[in-house]
């Protein structure tokens, strides 16, 4: 099952002003696709180059459907987990390891990123390959840069695809993979693999959607590129004791393990895992499961915004490594999809920033449901329940 990746691209408002960002999107489709042409000769393309590879770009409505149907991500931690995570995921990731073990040790020896954290990805994005996607990426990547949603993420990456096929290692016609443009058994788009892309099995050439060690290797000098800290961990999972201070918890404030333990935090199983300022998350409140996530876990969000699926993906690297099943607890029922909207529009009605009214559980809608948590004197662990909705 692919799920949507939206790669960081922090530096794309140095590229495109924010008004140009606006201005450059929606209007008439030919009219876009000749600024896409200029804006790529600007940037050093040979005319012509730039216009064969516009002249056939062609919308793609089921990419737009895609984009707005998200739905999966509505699912709690437990269920997202339960769901993405398979037998057969976990047994096939322990049989990749061993297949390509001197390709993860020299991703370890350059990058510093262990395999559990690649095979994860490589699992969650493509099924290990298996499913790559099926859309065109030129088209897809063209009808999201003409989309006034999104046009300052998707446009300079249609830009780097079109520097991509000046040096021959993209068709236009023939180059498939996700709905929102990545390429490749990892899923990196156009601007990271020209930035990221290794040449790992030494054949001149990055091809990340037929040779596992180029995929694996680009995604490990990705993430170091993203930030990650060679030799530390990433998540540990935590029990927690029945009662503490709940608004510690969450993306906002960091402690030492010692100052973690200090409040009943135990580890589940062996020791700390480091000495490094950490946070607590409780993905399902404070009667869930419960994980210590150390600065590396930081890294995730650059490569993917949903936190479920981030929190998922750095349980399932862990697992790889090693770790056991996560214990589930017995959270508090939440709430359902309507429900979660009816809690956002709340939320936001009374000034929290929750983003988009979509039913999804994410970082800003969290942030604001500790807060009025704390405001009406409810165990601020973050994790909106019935209790929280009524007395708003």
């Amino acid at each position: 099952m692919r799920l949507p990746l939206i790669v960081a691209t922090f530096f794309l408002a140095s590229v495109f002003p924010a008004n140009a960002q606006q201005a450059a999107c929606g209007g008439k489709w030919s009219t876009f696709l000749e600024g896409v042409a200029k804006d790529a000769v600007a940037q050093g393309r040979e005319p012509q180059v730039a216009q064969r590879f516009v002249r056939g770009l062609r919308q793609d409505q089921k990419v737009l459907a895609a984009d707005r149907r998200q739905g999966v991500f509505q699912l709690d931690f437990t269920s997202f987990a339960r769901r993405l995570i398979s037998a057969n995921r976990m047994q096939r990731g322990q049989s990749l390891s061993r297949e390509w073990d001197g390709v993860f040790d020299r991703i370890e020896a350059q990058y510093g990123v262990p395999r559990g954290v690649l095979l994860a990805f490589w699992a969650f994005e493509t099924d290990y390959g298996a499913f790559q996607g099926d859309y065109n990426t030129a088209n897809a990547l063209a009808t999201l840069a003409h989309d006034c949603r999104r046009p300052e993420l998707f446009r300079p990456q249609l830009l780097a695809a079109i520097q991509l096929y000046e040096m021959g290692d993209f068709d236009p016609a023939t180059t498939t993979g996700a709905w929102a443009g990545e390429i490749g058994m990892v899923q990196m788009l156009p601007r990271d693999i020209i930035e990221n892309g290794v040449d790992g099995d030494g054949d001149g050439h990055v091809l990340l959607k037929t040779s596992a060690p180029d995929a694996l290797m680009s995604g490990g000098k990705m993430l170091q590129h993203l930030g990650w800290r060679a030799g530390e961990p990433w998540l540990q999972e935590v029990q927690v004791p029945a009662e503490m201070d709940w608004s510690k918890s969450g993306l906002r404030t960091q402690l030492r393990p010692a100052q973690w333990q200090a409040m009943g935090v135990r580890p589940r199983s062996g020791a700390w895992q480091a000495d490094l300022p950490a946070n607590l998350i409780l993905p399902q409140g404070h009667k869930g499961p419960a994980f210590i996530a150390y600065p590396n876990f930081n890294v995730y969000f650059e490569w993917n915004q949903s936190f479920t699926y981030v929190l998922t993906a750095a349980y399932f690297a862990t697992r790889l490594s090693g770790a056991p099943v996560f214990d589930p607890g017995n959270p508090d029922p939440g709430l359902s999809g309507d429900q979660m909207k009816a809690l956002q529009r709340k939320l936001a009605a009374r000034g929290h920033d929750v983003g988009a009214i979509d039913g999804i559980l994410g970082a800003g809608t969290r942030a604001a449901v500790q807060a009025e948590q704390e405001r009406l004197g409810l165990p601020a662990d973050a994790w909106p329940t019935t209790t929280l909705l009524n007395r708003l």
